[in-house]
């Protein structure tokens, strides 16, 4: 099996790839039928977008701290897990923000792209879904568009819904808001095109986050799942992400 390897710069990660590469050699992108990550979760979906498109599955080992997304770190019978590894398919959101100067950017994210106030000032955010309007005025500290997959990271924290994969579904879900006070977001379809605009933006700056990309001072943001990128995830059987995804759903 022709193995990749990548690892986040760390004493320990940087020795587990060292004797990685010393068993079972280290292959380039090009060549490689699996790529073997070594970090935490941020440095895997990180690799995750950095290798989008080449159709490489990744099996990521836990040499972060959560290692939600990972496997256990183990430098023992790598081959054998990588042979009996289970499948996991995920496509990332696609934001493009609009800044108060007019200059475009794009972002992708396979967890979640959010919008968070800048200031002590509240967000002032319209919130259209499909070209309509669901809420005109939405004040709050910020607004999460999480995907299945990264439904258990920040959208969790903010109080959102736990997605089970192959629902099809995005969760939307504010961050402390005050007017609607009592809205707590909504599940949309993963085909949903959500927009983002915001309201006196001199004063209200905000920031939008897609993976390691912040934009700042934005005054519009269009966010879609782009379902015709994929990527592959490797788990250890009976640890599939899917099973940790409902298993999250009933822990304290």
């Amino acid at each position: 099996m022709k193995i990749a390897f990548a690892a986040v710069p760390t004493e320990r990660a940087l020795n587990a790839l060292t004797h990685f590469t010393h068993k079972y050699g280290n292959v380039g992108l090009d060549q490689a039928e699996v790529l073997v990550c070594l970090g935490g979760d941020g440095f895997l979906l990180e690799t995750l977008l950095a290798i989008l498109g080449r159709n490489i599955p990744v099996f990521g080992m836990n040499y972060g701290t959560v290692g939600f997304l990972m496997n256990p770190a183990r430098e023992e019978g790598l081959i054998e897990r990588l042979q009996l590894a289970e499948r996991t398919i995920i496509s990332p959101l696609h934001m493009i923000a609009k800044t108060v100067d007019g200059v475009v950017h794009e972002g992708r994210s396979f967890n979640d792209v959010y919008l968070y106030r800048q200031t002590r000032q509240t967000a002032r955010i319209t919130v259209e879904v499909d070209g309509k309007e669901r809420i005109d005025t939405l004040c709050c500290d910020g607004i999460i568009l999480s995907t299945a997959a990264g439904s258990t990271a920040y959208n969790l924290s903010a109080r959102g819904p736990i997605i089970p994969l192959g629902s099809d579904l995005l969760s939307l879900t504010p961050v402390s808001p005050f007017h609607p006070r009592h809205w707590r977001g909504a599940l949309l379809p993963a085909s949903s095109i959500v927009r983002f605009k915001l309201a006196q933006v001199e004063k209200r700056p905000v920031s939008a986050v897609a993976g390691p990309q912040e934009i700042r001072n934005v005054e519009e943001v269009v966010i879609r799942e782009e379902l015709e990128k994929k990527a592959t995830l490797l788990f250890d059987p009976g640890h599939s992400l899917s099973d940790r995804i409902i298993a999250e759903q009933f822990t304290g």
